[in-house]
Parts: structure tokens; C-alpha cells; sequence
């Protein structure tokens, strides 16, 4: 039972939830979080086998194992942990929290993004960023998604979240508008380690974003850390595309 402080405490938060109920991002209920339980249980449970460095789904008997295109054209990044595939319903969140500014989102979204990270038994690294946006669509979107996942699991992974450490240099077409073929020529040199910021040799490094498609991004990503003396870096995303897309 509640202390009478705690009440207090709670009544501003319980006041809200009367004047303003939330629902469920999928199903619609009525309650206080962005995705219910049942919704999250049933869609985002995680558990599914993946090759441990792209995420890519694998055959059960393939567990901890490289895929085929891991071993034959190794990125510069080590590791991915993946919540969930992007597929229906889930892509409608990853659309939401992108384009339609649907914040509550992103800390659900950090939560299974947490668990699966827990669940990989695979180290965690020193310090987390967030793929970074150029100065043009942030000023048109007035947020990173990455970023508004990236702090929440900092904080619950107990990892210091470095905002700044990488910027991009190219404003680039979206990938998502790019054909498969040309997806990595367009990131070619887009990113870099901004200046002044903290040394990375012998550091293993976590890069968070909403979605990973082709991974042309996280591997032009992992290419400058690595350069910039990362010994590791692990990929944290939400969700990942089934090769076929």
C-alpha cells in the first residue's frame, strides 16, 4: 500500500491519466502506457533466432552462428541486437515515432530494445550515440527518433549516452527512397566523429536507430568509429527488415 507521501506524490500523474487517457499505439485500450500488454506480448515478444552480427533471421539451428553474407563480406560492426522485425503491425510504430512525432513511443520502444539486449548474453558496450541526423531534416522533423530511443536505453542499460559524437556531414536522400543497389554509395562518406569529442581507442561503442534495412548506414557508421579507434561496435535497433525488402 501506498504511503500517504507517495500518494501525494502520485495524484499530478493520476490527474493527468483521468484528463488525458492514453491508448494503445495497435489495438486501441485504454491505459496507461504507449503499447499494452497484451499488444506487446503478442507482437514484441523478441526470442527469435538471428545471426548475431546483422540481426538477419536465422534457423533455429543456426543460433550464434554468422549468416552466409556475414562470413563472405564482413562489415566494419561486430554486432546487432535487434527487438522485433519490421513488419506489420510494428512497422506502423516506427512509422509514428519517425514522421508523426509520436514520442511516447520511443521509450516502449527502448524497453524491448533493452530486453533483447539482455537476452543476447552479448557484452555491452561502453557508451551508446544515435545515428545522427542532417541539419536540415532535424530542423524539419525537430527531433532525432534515434536519439529519442537512445536515451531511454542508456538509462536503463546503465550506459553513458554520448548525443554528439558523431554528426553528418552529406545530407543524403533517405535511404528508405534509395534503389537497394545505390543504398551504400549514398552514405559514402556521410558521417563523422564531431570534434571535440571524447577519445575512442580500445572503447566498445553502441550506435541506436529505429529501424535497420539494408545496414549500409551502421557500417558506414562502424567504418568512422573504427577509425577513430573503437575496438567494438554493436548495433541497437528497434526493428529489422527480413532481407527480401
Amino acid at each position: 500500500m501506498l504511503s500517504p507521501t507517495s500518494r501525494l506524490r502520485a495524484l499530478p500523474r493520476l490527474l493527468l491519466q483521468a484528463l488525458l487517457p492514453s491508448s494503445c499505439a495497435l489495438c486501441g485500450a485504454v491505459q496507461d502506457a504507449a503499447v499494452c500488454r497484451a499488444c506487446s506480448l503478442a507482437y514484441a515478444a523478441g526470442g527469435r533466432p538471428r545471426c548475431p552480427c546483422c540481426a538477419n533471421p536465422a534457423a533455429a539451428g543456426d543460433t550464434g552462428r554468422h549468416c552466409g553474407a556475414c562470413l563472405a563480406d564482413a562489415p566494419a560492426f561486430d554486432a546487432t541486437v535487434a527487438a522485433c522485425d519490421y513488419a506489420a503491425p510494428l512497422d506502423s510504430l516506427v512509422l509514428g515515432l519517425k514522421f508523426s512525432a509520436r514520442l511516447a513511443l520511443a521509450p516502449w520502444m527502448a524497453a524491448r530494445l533493452r530486453k533483447a539486449a539482455l537476452a543476447s548474453g552479448a557484452p555491452l558496450p561502453d557508451l551508446l550515440c544515435a545515428v545522427p541526423l542532417g541539419p536540415r531534416r532535424l530542423v524539419e522533423r525537430g527531433y532525432n527518433q534515434a536519439l529519442e530511443v537512445a536515451r531511454p536505453l542508456a538509462q536503463g542499460l546503465g550506459i553513458p549516452l554520448a548525443p554528439r559524437l558523431l554528426e553528418r556531414v552529406l545530407e543524403t536522400a533517405a535511404q528508405s527512397g534509395v534503389a537497394p543497389g545505390e543504398r551504400r554509395r549514398n552514405v559514402r562518406g556521410a558521417f563523422a566523429l564531431a570534434d571535440g569529442q571524447l577519445p575512442l581507442a580500445g572503447r566498445h561503442v553502441g550506435v541506436v536507430d529505429d529501424v535497420m534495412t539494408s545496414g549500409h548506414t551502421l557500417d558506414e557508421l562502424a567504418g568512422v568509429l573504427k577509425a577513430a579507434g573503437a575496438a567494438r561496435v554493436t548495433n541497437f535497433v528497434f526493428a529489422r527488415t527480413p532481407p527480401h525488402a
